[in-house]
Order: C-alpha cells, then sequence, then structure tokens
C-alpha cells in the first residue's frame, strides 16, 4: 500500500479529508524551505505538495511564480530540490509526498534518471503540469518501474470522454483544478468547483484534491462537502512567506496559525 493510500484511507476511517499544502522547494532559501515544510506537517498537514522552481511556469500566477523566482535566486536547481526532499523524508517517514512540476525539468534529467532519484529522495507521486494524458507513456513506463503514481489533472473544462481516458492513467489521487486560469488565491470559488467534483465522484475510486483557488477554511470546508478528499492550498502560504521575508520567527507563527485552521476545517 503507497503512502497515499494509506493516508486516504486513514482519514476516511476518522471522517476526515486531507489538508495538503503546496509550497516551492526553496523559497525563499533552502534552509527557511525545510523549516516552513517541518513547521506544515507539525501544523496538520497530511501530506505535501512540492514544486520545482522552473523559469517558465506556464500554469501559476504571479504569487507562484515569484516563488519561483525567489528559489532560483537562491540557487535552487533539481538536484537541490532533490536533496531537499531527503531531508524532509528523514524529518518525517511516513507522509505522502507529490511533485508538481514542468516536464522540461523531467526530460532535461532524463525520465528514467529523473523518477529513480526522485523515489530514492522519498517521493510517492509526481504530477507534470504541462504534460497532456496523450504524451504521458514515457512517464508512466518510468512511473511504473519505480512504483511512483502518476497524477492528472481534471479542469472544469475536461469532457467525460477526455475524463475516462484521464483516469485510466492517474493512480495516487486525482488533481482537480478549481477555476479556469492559473494558480492564485481566491475570493471565492467557482459554482463550476462543485459541479465538477460532483461531476468526478462517481467515474473514480481514487481521492480527489481539488487546488488553485483554495485559500480559505470555508472554502476547504465547501469543497469537502461536495464530495472531495483533500484540499490543496499553495498561494495563501506562499503569500505569508513573500509579506515576511526578512522575518523568519513572524513567517512560520503565520504559516502556522492558517495551517491548523485549515486542518480544522476538514474534519
Amino acid at each position: 500500500m503507497s503512502r497515499f493510500q494509506k493516508r486516504f484511507a486513514e482519514l476516511k476511517e476518522k471522517g476526515e479529508a486531507g489538508f495538503v499544502p503546496f509550497v516551492v522547494l526553496g523559497d525563499p532559501d533552502e534552509e527557511t524551505s525545510l523549516e516552513i515544510i517541518k513547521t506544515l506537517i507539525q501544523s496538520g498537514a497530511d501530506a505535501l505538495e512540492l514544486g520545482f522552481a522552473f523559469s517558465d511556469p506556464i500554469a501559476d500566477g504571479k504569487t507562484v511564480q515569484e516563488a519561483d523566482q525567489r528559489a532560483l535566486a537562491s540557487g535552487m536547481n533539481t538536484d537541490k530540490c532533490l536533496e531537499l526532499i531527503k531531508r524532509v523524508r528523514q524529518f518525517n517517514e511516513d507522509i505522502p509526498i507529490s511533485l508538481l512540476l514542468y516536464y522540461n525539468l523531467i526530460y532535461q534529467k532524463g525520465i528514467e534518471k529523473f523518477y529513480k532519484e526522485a523515489k530514492e529522495a522519498g517521493v510517492d507521486a509526481i504530477l507534470a503540469a504541462d504534460c497532456p494524458v496523450e504524451e504521458t507513456d514515457p512517464l508512466l513506463e518510468a512511473a511504473n518501474k519505480t512504483e511512483i503514481d502518476q497524477v492528472f489533472i481534471v479542469s472544469p473544462t475536461t469532457t467525460k470522454k477526455r475524463l475516462e481516458k484521464i483516469l485510466k492513467k492517474c493512480s495516487g489521487y486525482v488533481y482537480i483544478v478549481s477555476v479556469l486560469g492559473v494558480t492564485g488565491a481566491r475570493a471565492s470559488l467557482q459554482k463550476r468547483s462543485i459541479e465538477l467534483i460532483k461531476m468526478v465522484r462517481p467515474f473514480s475510486k481514487l481521492p480527489l484534491c481539488i487546488g488553485f483557488g483554495i485559500s480559505k477554511p470555508k472554502h476547504v470546508k465547501n469543497v469537502i462537502e461536495a464530495g472531495a478528499d483533500g484540499a490543496i492550498v499553495g498561494s495563501a502560504i506562499i503569500n505569508i512567506i513573500k509579506k515576511n521575508i526578512g522575518n523568519k520567527e513572524a513567517m512560520l507563527s503565520e504559516i502556522k496559525e492558517l495551517a491548523l485552521e485549515l486542518k480544522k476545517a476538514t474534519r
């Protein structure tokens, strides 16, 4: 049983959903990034979604773009990200870890080599945000060899025919994009987000995790009530990092407070 399978089974037994924070590895620097991730784990994170900084993150809004730039400016690269994940795994052996990154970073290292090193680092799942399901056979081959889950995105524009194609290849969990557009905190959820969860639910037994625009406890409650198994929150956390650059104590304190509130909303 994979870490994702085990964790979501445990949550279901407790009558809870998962709180899945997203941060960019190395934002604002490697050591602070590790402290941020440790704080999130200690404050109730059920799983982690970790981003690799990339120069052209086409699926991401300004908040994550700026996080990427801070991480790159601090010297982060693919190898350093993998080393940082090893340090996270040394801190916690059980928490599921998923990567959200762009295909170029996998391709540049070599697909088989990337998946092998990701597995060795302690990664459980990988989502290549810009790789369509039709082009993922090489990734799936590497994923199967290394027993890493390959995650795919379902969006508000996904047709039922395409959904069936995605779900045949998806494992670990399904990433549901809550809104059209790029990542970023939003004041409210679109009604379409709730409808999308209800549309996907009958087609898959995999956990459904919803992201893009989830930033408040009430958002988390809304998507869980609609049938989501997990809520992915990124930009709201990254905004705290940006606001407190130079004041690590305040940064970690605010992140802890938000994480505790978001986890509470999953119960």
